[in-house]
């Protein structure tokens, strides 16, 4: 008996460890390094966790932990409340919907891919707070922040591929 409960923790740790790892990735987001201006343009890591696990991972990355994910980002950045949520789900809802494209293909168009969608999530962002600020905000440290994102992308998949292979298995 007591092996089947290790047994269960053990699957329900494997199963919420996406969510985990991206809460663990939003933190090392919002982290602050002493590094002036690096806030601003910081690689968006929640967002390649979501594009990581939308195309990968779906049935363990449901809609509402990235809502939550994109909520506390919102709250940990200083961003106003629901601009992160909603491009995450934006970005979550996409990349889900075409994910039949995603499979099997090379990783150079996963890249291509994301570098895609992160530009359509930084713009939507940028335009989300212009929005709420009724003024058009400089869109510099957003293009900075995209390019920042996009080129540590690999880097980031390569780690959350090799975490797949070790803990979950396929189902």
């Amino acid at each position: 008996m007591k092996r089947s409960v290790w047994l269960r923790l053990d699957t329900l740790a494997r199963q919420l460890s996406p969510f985990a790892l991206s809460l663990l990735l939003l933190v090392l987001h919002v982290v602050p390094l002493g590094v002036p201006g690096l806030p601003q343009v910081a690689p968006l890591l929640p967002l390649m966790a979501v594009y990581h696990w939308a195309i990968y991972r779906p049935d363990l990355m449901p809609p509402a932990a990235v809502f939550v994910i994109g909520l506390l980002q919102d709250a940990l950045t200083g961003v106003p409340v629901g601009i992160n949520a909603a491009v995450l789900l934006l970005v979550y809802g996409g990349v889900t919907a075409q994910r039949r494209f995603f499979v099997g293909k090379s990783f150079a168009v996963i890249w291509m891919s994301f570098a895609m969608v992160a530009a359509v999530a930084a713009l939507a962002s940028w335009l989300l707070a212009a929005l709420y600020h009724v003024t058009l905000l400089d869109a510099r440290p957003v293009l900075v922040q995209f390019l920042l994102t996009a080129a540590v992308y690999p880097a980031l998949a390569w780690a959350l591929v090799r975490w797949q292979q070790a803990f979950l298995k396929a189902e």
